[in-house]
């Protein structure tokens, strides 16, 4: 046993030993690095700097760097590139070190100030700018930047007195400046951002937070914040994105975890509700929408939005006046919403109200007159209204327009026996027996063939001649319909229905 442990402890100290071998020789290839080697980086790291291959040319400074700590010029060189990505966080350690090796070096201390500027770091960069000025004190630029960096500071503190005042708009003015001459400051784009939300400019808010989220590390307040703000205008995947990253930041973050349980459970209710209604499952949309109105009762967008999707579903389900009562309270929540006016209007045509029909769809067509869907709806409103002062079938039945061919049947049956013709004696009664005979009869032969009923349906009458050329005729002395003559035994009227 005692034998097993020595070769263990052996074994483990052998490759202790090898694993410290490598590491010496990986080691003493960086920190041994010959100044022909280094020179072969840097110059390998310019040709590709100048070609634009960036992350090429960066790998090259990184050995530089680590082969000769000491040389302040390739640590500037390398900030050079990190500039040209774009990466100024990252290039400022380099300008600072390479400062540190070379107190003197004016060029570092130019490009340091100036990120420093454009990071609203005033104090700082104005100490680069003023140590430049005093070595050189014709440097043009060095001069000009150290009058922004003092504009710079007036600006900060007119805009903090304006926003102390509540003078948003002009805290929003000044601000612009601002941001114009250091735009990667985070304070000035999240205090411009405050003002837009106050003024009630949510778009413009995430416009400034968006970048702020970059600009500071670990910034979850401005995840959380832009979150928010695209939750309450209705934008709930990107709601759920912007919680996602904070909490990937700090998963135990307590703001941003309670906010992402709400977005979630309300994404996954919208997101539902739509699926069924892509598989024509309208009721199981309406209960997802009532579900999502209980979930965020305090955001108008979800409230409206669930009604506008339950207006339609409804119409869908051929539920007319529930349908009209939902899409009645959705228009005047969001007057502007044509596809509220739309469904309102088809809800209008199942309930036979062709007049409200086609000022509903007159109405969606002037918010958006370039809409195919809106125009055929109002052609066709138009011609059911026509229709409407001429001939109704449904009416003359008095049935729905969501009626099926046995409530048809069955309308027919129980009108015909009270109006045959048979059933009245007075000359003049029997003539308006007779004519009301030829309408439900018509009716019925016009409901109960579906290609005749999508035509009527769509405000075209299959037996009207004006419409239908060698067709049957239409009221009092026309022609019959197709085949069917109620009068075809002669004039004693004798019929049997089967019940």
């Amino acid at each position: 046993m005692e034998s097993g442990r020595r070769k263990g402890l052996n074994g483990f100290l052998s490759s202790l030993s090898l694993l410290c071998v490598i590491l010496d020789i990986q080691l003493n290839g960086v920190l041994g690095a010959t100044h022909v080697e280094i020179e072969q980086h840097l110059e390998m790291g310019r040709k590709l700097l100048a070609a634009g291959q960036l992350a090429e040319a960066l790998s090259h400074y990184h050995y530089a760097v680590e082969g000769d700590s000491k040389n302040y010029l390739t640590y500037y060189k390398r900030a050079a590139v990190f500039l040209a990505m774009g990466k100024s966080k990252s290039a400022l350690p380099d300008l600072t070190r390479a400062i540190q090796l070379k107190p003197d070096f004016l060029a570092a201390r130019l490009q340091r100030g100036n990120i420093l500027l454009k990071q609203g770091n005033t104090q700082d960069a104005r100490e680069d700018f003023e140590t430049v000025l005093q070595r050189s004190p014709d440097q043009e630029e060095a001069r000009d930047q150290l009058m922004r960096a003092n504009e710079l500071e007036e600006l900060g503190e007119e805009a903090h007195a304006a926003h102390h005042r509540g003078d948003y708009s002009t805290t929003i003015t000044v601000l612009d400046r601002v941001v114009e001459l250091s735009p990667w400051d985070p304070e000035s784009r999240e205090l411009r951002a405050e003002c837009y939300i106050r003024l009630g400019d949510p778009r413009k808010a995430i416009q400034d937070l968006t970048p702020t989220t970059q600009l500071r590390n670990d910034n979850r307040a401005a995840f959380l914040k832009l979150s928010t703000l695209h939750y309450n205008l209705g934008e709930h995947q990107e709601s759920l994105g912007h919680v996602r990253e904070c909490l990937k930041l700090d998963q135990d973050d307590k703001d941003c975890f309670s906010h992402y349980k709400q977005v979630k459970k309300l994404s996954k209710q919208l997101d539902s509700a739509e699926e069924h209604i892509e598989e024509a499952r309208y009721q199981e949309a309406i209960d997802k929408y009532e579900s999502v109105m209980r979930t965020e009762p305090n955001v108008p967008y979800y409230t409206n939005k669930a009604n506008e999707r339950i207006c339609f579903c409804l119409v869908k389900n051929k539920m007319a006046a529930k349908a009209i009562d939902i899409c009645s309270e959705a228009h005047q929540r969001d007057p502007r919403n044509i596809n509220i006016l739309r469904d309102r209007a088809e809800a209008f045509i199942l309930n036979q109200d062709y007049e409200k029909a086609v000022e509903d769809y007159q109405e969606a067509r002037e918010f958006d007159k370039e809409s195919n869907e809106i125009r055929e709806g109002l052609e066709r409103a138009q011609k059911l209204l026509k229709l409407s002062r001429k001939r109704d079938y449904y009416k003359i039945l008095g049935v729905n327009r969501s009626a099926n061919k046995q409530e048809i049947i069955k309308a027919y049956r129980k009108l015909a026996q009270q109006w045959h013709p048979d059933n009245f004696r007075e000359e003049a009664e029997k003539k308006e027996a007779e004519k009301r005979f030829i309408d439900i009869a018509s009716a019925k032969e016009v409901l109960t063939d579906p290609e005749m009923r999508q035509k009527f349906d769509s405000g075209e009458d299959p037996l009207d001649p004006e419409s239908q050329q060698g067709g049957g005729g239409g009221q009092g002395g026309q022609g019959w319909p197709f085949h069917f003559n109620p009068y075809e035994s002669g004039g004693n009227y004798h019929f049997k229905f089967n019940h």
